[in-house]
């Protein structure tokens, strides 16, 4: 089973090698590797070249925003899973994907997904909060609950069934997408381990216009998919979220 790995990026250098290395560095897994840059204006591109022998796609272009990159990215793979690695994030260790594919070979799901550990953007040994996702279970919706999107790994299929990312939700469409496919029911499956370090900070957490604008994307997600939304549905959000710090 091959797997495919998209990593967008926009002036990533200070932190896209990690990324790249850490998707080279796996065992045991049959992955396609794809690089889809915005047009970086910096050493991103350079970096990313120092490894194309080993990339399987490398695309440097203007965008519309980082869900664009990604549905480009999806657009253009060949696997039969898909997952998406941010140019700041990095696989826990070199067995993710094996561990991963794995469950999709014993068992008939349509995604897989784990738990994410942030870490200090300069120092990536220090844990700032931890993301356990836990078992999935439909009334968890409702508190706010969704899988961590840099975790989360699914059939190509699901995309060509169920659609891309909207790019009417430029802050919070890997939201609207995950929660889109849980309502369509598919099937997924929990692997209790970290799977992602994630560093601190990132699209959706600058500034509190961003925060507020992120929240209303939240809950048009919910209309747009036909559920009306939860009640206290921001709050629970995060109070979820304090709770990582407190497990860090």
């Amino acid at each position: 089973m091959k797997i495919s790995i998209i990593t967008v990026s926009y002036n990533s250098a200070k932190t896209i090698e990690d990324t790249i290395q850490s998707v080279l560095s796996q065992k045991d897994a049959d992955v396609e590797y794809l690089v889809i840059d915005g047009g970086s204006k910096d050493a991103t591109m350079e970096i990313v070249k120092k490894y194309q022998e080993r990339i399987s796609v490398i695309v440097s272009e203007p965008d519309k925003g980082i869900y664009d990159a990604m549905n480009k990215g999806i657009q253009r793979s060949k696997g039969d899973v898909i997952g998406i690695l941010n140019s700041d994030d990095f696989y826990a260790n070199d067995h993710v994907l094996a561990d991963g594919v794995k469950l999709f070979t014993e068992k008939p799901v349509d995604a897989v997904y784990g738990d994410i550990v942030y870490v200090d953007r300069e120092d990536t040994k220090r844990q700032v909060r931890y993301w356990k996702a836990g078992t999935y279970q439909e009334k968890k919706l409702r508190s706010g609950w969704i899988m961590p999107h840099p975790a989360f790994f699914v059939r190509k299929e699901m995309y060509d069934r169920f659609g891309l990312f909207r790019l009417d939700f430029p802050i919070a469409a890997d939201y609207e997408l995950m929660l889109r496919f849980l309502k369509k029911k598919i099937s997924v499956e929990y692997i209790p381990k970290t799977l992602v370090c994630m560093r601190e900070g990132g699209n959706s957490a600058s500034g509190l216009k961003t925060r507020l604008n992120g929240w209303r994307e939240l809950r048009m997600a919910w209309r747009v998919n036909g559920e009306s939304v939860p009640f206290l549905f921001i709050t629970q959000r995060v109070l979820g979220k304090i709770s990582q710090f407190l497990q860090s």
